[in-house]
């Protein structure tokens, strides 16, 4: 899928401190796209708008909590 449109804002939750950051795009029609921004050029995860709600749902409500 061509990204080069891509609009990438960092996470709100992403320290300023060089840690772990995610970038997420959501100016895409019908997809959002999430990267590690230390690796730009790295791999992505491609999300449908119901997906990206799924998984943010989740992160909320402490789903994915240790």
């Amino acid at each position: 899928m061509d990204l080069s449109a891509a609009i990438w804002r960092k996470s709100s939750r992403s320290g300023g401190n060089g840690g772990q950051c995610v970038e997420v795009a959501a100016n895409l029609p019908e997809v959002i796209a999430v990267r590690d921004s230390k690796d730009p050029d790295g791999p992505k995860l491609l999300l449908t708008p119901t997906e990206w709600a799924t998984f943010v749902r989740g992160i909320k409500t402490g789903d994915f909590d240790r």
